[in-house]
């Protein structure tokens, strides 16, 4: 039986080796509405009841909207989308793309898009997160923000059930 010239490597391997080669991923305003089709593509990877690309345009358009994107090599991999009035703001949703996720990505985008709102003027910000969702309790935790409010019943699950909103808010 003849074996390959090269061992086979698993998946983590090559990805490690990717992430060595390319450059790290970095923070930008996001200004612009016809990336909106991007934003759709990974909001759907992340939520049972993905916003349409047309929501995202909209938002965008807003004075009010506040965003932030994650670029990697150029690549839109994640975002943060706030929206402001006076001197608070509501973070509307944050995402990464899943091959950049459990990296950290997610903490330096958000503390970057805080202190964006920070030196806009915004003193306090709110979030609603489910209840189940671990990973973000534990992010917005470590960023300051604390458990306001439930509301039980507000998400729709990918399998029809509900889940509770977690209302949290944060002083800059």
């Amino acid at each position: 039986m003849n074996r390959p010239a090269f061992p086979f490597w698993p998946m983590e391997w090559w990805m490690a080796w990717w992430d060595a080669l390319t450059p790290p991923p970095s923070v930008a305003p996001l200004t612009d509405a016809s990336q909106s089709p991007a934003l759709a593509r990974i909001h759907a990877t992340a939520f049972a009841r993905p916003w349409e690309s047309h929501e995202f345009e909209r938002i965008l358009c807003e004075r009010s909207s506040f965003a932030h994107g994650l670029f990697r090599s150029g690549t839109l991999q994640g975002f943060v989308l706030s929206r402001r009035a006076a001197d608070e703001a509501e973070i509307l949703t944050v995402v990464v793309a899943p091959p950049l996720r459990g990296g950290g990505h997610a903490r330096g985008l958000l503390r970057d898009h805080l202190n964006g709102l920070a030196l806009s003027g915004t003193r306090r910000v709110h979030l609603e997160v489910d209840e189940g969702n671990q990973p973000a309790l534990k992010l917005y935790r470590r960023l300051g923000f604390e458990q306001v409010g439930a509301r039980t019943g507000y998400y729709t699950k990918a399998d029809g059930s509900r889940a509770t909103a977690l209302t949290m808010s944060a002083e800059l």
